[in-house]
């Protein structure tokens, strides 16, 4: 039978009744431990700290577990595992530091979506009644979530969403640089420190991930760690290495190079195993500026002044499909966006599947938003996948290669 969970109101502190929370708060990180290692080694890494005299539930900051002594001694062993489990999650995926100007307590409120939506998946501890859960939210990153939740901000009952959440999110206060939550106490860190923090958390992480099976980690959990291991190159640099990957480097008379034309000069052009094809979509939605669109058709006019052979398709959004070759690439300066807003990045895969076409590379020009992008974002078994993100989003797509945009 389910129990409601209060959370009690900030008292002074009980030693003994401290104490004997505290066994139960060691004890159900042993039990994460023996059971669950990834979230076992993380949790014990936490040093706990008693919270009575400004805390109500729990919090973190990534180095320390704050608790109240009277929240904790309502939940069982299991679901104190399940809370060791969310607050491990908030801190490696730096939710602190990921709000940025967005409304606190939307942004709270998707974060725990988020977390316990990983924590359900893969049974981590049994879920605290109270606790925010929807399973359209599994796989989901906090941004995502937050979009889906402004988006639907009318018929969602956001005080009542708040009186689910399990701990305290801790704030940054931008006027002091330093970290807490409307003077109520608490710890005091600034946003340097919550970085330095991170850091020490992504080599806690990688060493946790050595002692646990992959299908124990959540999903954002492999993205982060892999966007930690994988060594960043310049994003036009990773372009053009992954194109050059499909000519071979041979050179031929017989077939000269453009690009010598403006200095009218004859140059040898490049002999190719086969014709570059490369398929590109431009991501024309409402949050795609037009300064955006604007690069996105520098990058691809560059791609093909690069190489003297190549097909590359190009479409907005299965919009405007067409294709270019050396042999109209004039006709490229006409090409005209359409298209805004609805689609998924799943209707890019189904629309060359319609037209039959399995191109060597797909890259995917973006800005990684609105969350309904990345609900259903393609098929990572179709062909070789680079996504490019403009901004200054921090979002990781599900597969294949992410890359950032720079000017």
């Amino acid at each position: 039978m389910q129990h409601l969970v209060l959370k009690p109101t900030v008292a002074v502190i009980d030693k003994k009744l401290d104490a004997k929370v505290r066994e139960k708060l060691i004890t159900a990180r042993v039990g994460l431990l023996l059971q669950e290692s990834f979230f076992g080694n993380l949790a014990t890494r936490l040093k706990l700290i008693n919270a009575d005299d400004w805390l109500e539930t729990a919090a973190t900051d990534g180095r320390n577990f704050y608790y109240n002594t009277s929240f904790i001694n309502q939940l069982t062993p299991k679901e104190v595992e399940f809370l060791f489990g969310h607050e491990v999650l908030h801190a490696i995926y730096s939710h602190i530091l990921r709000r940025e100007e967005r409304d606190p307590d939307i942004w709270n409120i998707a974060c725990d979506y988020c977390v316990n939506a990983d924590l359900v998946t893969h049974k981590i501890g049994t879920m605290i009644p109270t606790a925010l859960y929807s399973k359209k939210y599994d796989d989901m990153c906090a941004e995502q979530v937050y979009e889906h939740l402004v988006k639907n901000a009318k018929k969602i009952n956001i005080p009542k969403l708040l009186e689910g959440m399990l701990d305290k999110h801790l704030k940054i206060d931008k006027a002091n640089g330093k970290d807490g939550e409307d003077g109520e106490g608490g710890p005091a860190l600034s946003a340097e420190e919550l970085q330095q923090i991170g850091d020490e958390l992504k080599i806690a992480v990688i060493q946790a991930v050595q002692t646990t099976s992959e299908e124990n980690i959540p999903g954002n959990v492999k993205r982060l760690i892999k966007q930690i291991t994988e060594p960043q190159l310049n994003w036009r640099e990773l372009l053009s290495q992954r194109i050059q990957s499909l000519v071979k480097d041979d050179y031929t008379w017989l077939r000269t190079s453009r690009r010598g034309w403006h200095m009218d000069a004859v140059m040898p052009g490049m002999k190719t195993k086969e014709t570059i094809d490369v398929c590109i979509s431009l991501d024309s939605s409402g949050s795609i500026s037009r300064e955006m669109l604007q690069d996105f058709l520098g990058e691809v006019r560059g791609m093909m002044q690069e190489f003297d052979d190549f097909r590359i398709s190009i479409d907005t959004k299965v919009y405007n499909f067409q294709v270019f070759t050396s042999d109209n690439i004039d006709e490229f300066d006409d090409y005209e966006i359409m298209g805004h807003g609805g689609n998924t990045f799943e209707e890019n895969w189904r629309f060359m599947r319609k037209m039959d076409i399995v191109p060597k590379l797909f890259i995917m020009f973006t800005d990684g938003y609105p969350c309904p992008h990345w609900c259903k974002p393609g098929d990572e078994e179709y062909c070789d996948t680079i996504f490019m993100l403009h901004s200054t989003t921090t979002i990781v797509a599900p597969f294949g290669t992410t890359v950032y945009y720079e000017n």
